[in-house]
């Protein structure tokens, strides 16, 4: 059921003081508490609730700390613990009092998550109209904009044959325990030894000891998955054991170097290997995200515009004509220039004319050649939403999980953006409050 509205009392209480009395109102968080337009969100996502049931928690509670965690790089855990000890955290959330508990549960933020999805536009959406009200993002920013491509690590250990063959040992050992499926042997002992021994044996370069060993790997997963499909089969729990031993048996068969797909993860099936052409990271094991930002700098610095994850790791090129469709849509203003790097060679823009290459030398003079050049400014952007925000590793679940990931970074990313610009515009008034009435040397001077 819908969530109640959030309502504020205003009413005293003679035991507690409220927030507004014991934080600084002037807080660039309290600031941008009353910028951000509540009651709109929760308008926009009112149709996710059905009509029956018992009330939901209210929207601003959950929204204001997936905000709070994205800006602050936090996980769930810890912006649960911090919301306890920050009055400040509380009022962003609407609270009116200070809380000595957390009033629900942490797994609520993953069940809001699901249930927005799709809708976490809204917030980037919201992120960019607070901007623009604040000063901190011009209209006309938005029409010429950068796009690059990047790689979203997965939370998955590096994936080496005898990681994996040891993987899917013990995860369809778990599964089978989960289901009272009585195993011959599990070889959960034998399978931990060989995999500690292969990776000794690899960095010693001993690689006939090593290929023995995942040898050895490789028999005892075909014995589990021999052995439990021979005591499954007609039983209903069949289609519970059919994902989990089609991973297996293609961990099983597939070999370091053969070219066409693999599986890299056990737990996380949707992982794709991607050479961005790093040096020190040659291969990334994660999804690509594509991200827009815009060309100029914007009085409050470089804003993310779109932000997306792009499953199957598709050429970059094909992908922009979707992007620039979904930024133009996003932010309700037409895209006159794009510009990529040369991996976007041969894309399907729309209009091909107004997209200019790195590199290019045709039709590139003045104005368009003084913005090529910033093409290259949005990699500090993405090493931001790397470092300080959560892009640099996914830990959510599945292709929804790394799509969520992607567009609450570019949300962080623009709300620090924002907090950042709301202390320089405090600095500056202060500034100037103190010049206006600072007494002037001339009128002290004795007669």
């Amino acid at each position: 059921m819908r969530p109640k509205k959030h309502e504020t009392t205003m009413s005293g209480d003679l035991f507690r003081a409220r927030l507004e009395q014991i934080i600084n109102m002037k807080h660039e968080l309290a600031q941008l508490a009353g910028r951000i337009d509540w009651e709109w969100l929760d308008g926009e996502i009112a149709p996710l609730y059905s009509d029956k049931g018992r009330p939901g928690i209210e929207s601003r509670f959950v929204i204001g700390l997936l905000l709070l965690k994205q800006i602050y790089g936090l996980s769930d855990e810890g912006v649960c613990e911090r919301w306890v000890h920050d009055p400040y955290f509380q009022h962003f959330t609407g609270y009116e009092f200070f809380q000595h508990e957390f009033p629900h549960e942490r797994s609520d933020l993953s069940h809001w998550r699901k249930r927005l999805g799709d809708k976490l536009d809204l917030l980037l959406a919201e992120s960019l109209r607070v901007a623009h009200d604040s000063g901190a993002l011009r209209t006309r920013d938005l029409a010429r904009v950068t796009v690059d491509t990047t790689v979203q690590p997965k939370n998955i250990t590096f994936p080496t044959d005898a990681k994996l063959l040891h993987a899917a040992i013990k995860g369809i050992n778990r599964l089978a325990r989960r289901h009272g499926v009585r195993l011959r042997q599990s070889y959960i002992r034998v399978a931990a030894r060989a995999a500690m021994m292969a990776g000794r044996y690899a960095h010693a370069k001993q690689f006939n000891r090593h290929r023995r060993q995942l040898r050895l790997l490789r028999i005892r997963l075909g014995r589990l998955i021999r052995d439990i499909r021979r005591k499954i089969a007609g039983h209903p729990i069949e289609a519970a054991f059919e994902a989990a031993l089609a991973r297996a048996a293609q961990i099983r068969s597939q070999q370091q170097r053969q070219r066409g797909w693999k599986l890299y993860s056990f737990h996380a099936p949707e992982v794709e290997c991607i050479g961005k052409g790093k040096t020190r990271t040659p291969w990334e094991f994660g999804v690509k995200v594509s991200v827009v930002t815009t060309n100029a700098r914007a009085p409050g610095g470089q804003f993310v515009l779109h932000a997306a994850a792009l499953p199957g790791n598709p050429y970059d090129g094909h992908t922009l004509r979707t992007v620039i469709e979904d930024t133009q849509r996003l932010t309700g203003r037409e895209i006159e220039r794009v510009y990529v790097d040369r991996g976007y060679r041969g894309h399907d823009a729309p209009n091909p004319r107004r997209v200019f290459i790195s590199g290019q030398k045709r039709g590139v003079v003045g104005a368009i050649k003084r913005e090529l050049r910033r093409r290259s400014a949005i990699e500090p952007v993405i090493g931001h939403m790397k470092a300080q925000g959560h892009l640099d590793r996914c830990y959510l679940k599945g292709h929804a999980g790394d799509a969520a990931n992607a567009i609450l970074s570019a949300v962080g990313y623009n709300f620090r953006r924002i907090l950042a610009w709301l202390r320089i515009l405090l600095r500056l008034i202060l500034e100037h409050m103190i010049a206006s009435f600072a007494i002037n040397p001339e009128l002290n001077r004795a007669s």
